[in-house]
C-alpha cells in the first residue's frame, strides 16, 4: 500500500511558478508510474503530467507543455510537478497519482492505483 501526500499548492498570479511535491511512503515507490492530475467542480480529472518509474518517459498535456516539468527522485520516494507561467485557467485541485500497471502515461485516472488527497492551485489574472 502507497500513501502519497501532495505539497506545495497555492494562490499566485499569472505568469508566476509554483513547485508541487507529492511524498510516497509505504510500497516500492521505484516501481510506480507516477503521474499529476487536476481537477475543476464539473469537470473529470484529466492527467497533466507523467512519469516511469525510471525517470525515462514523460508525457506532458497539451495545455502545459513547455510550462510544466514533471520530475521524480527515487531514493527520496517523491514526484515534482514544476509549474512555470501560470495561467488563470490552470486553476483546479492538483492529485498525486501512483500506478504499477498503468498501460499509457497519456491514459485516464483509472490506470493509477494511488492517489492523494489533492492540493488546491489558484491562479489569480
Amino acid at each position: 500500500q502507497v500513501q502519497l501526500v501532495e505539497s506545495g499548492g497555492g494562490l499566485v498570479q499569472a505568469g508566476d511558478s509554483l513547485r508541487l511535491s507529492c511524498a510516497a511512503s509505504g510500497g516500492t515507490f521505484s516501481r510506480y508510474t507516477m503521474g499529476w492530475f487536476r481537477q475543476v467542480p464539473g469537470k473529470e480529472r484529466g492527467v497533466v503530467a507523467a512519469i516511469t518509474w525510471s525517470g525515462g518517459s514523460t508525457y506532458y498535456a497539451d495545455s502545459v507543455k513547455g510550462r510544466f516539468t514533471i520530475s521524480r527522485d527515487n531514493a527520496k520516494k517523491m514526484v515534482y510537478l514544476q509549474m512555470n507561467s501560470l495561467k488563470p485557467e490552470d486553476t483546479a485541485v492538483y492529485y498525486c497519482a501512483g500506478g504499477i500497471f498503468v498501460a499509457s502515461l497519456s491514459g485516464s485516472a483509472s490506470g493509477y492505483d494511488y492517489w492523494g488527497q489533492g492540493t488546491q492551485v489558484t491562479v489569480s489574472s
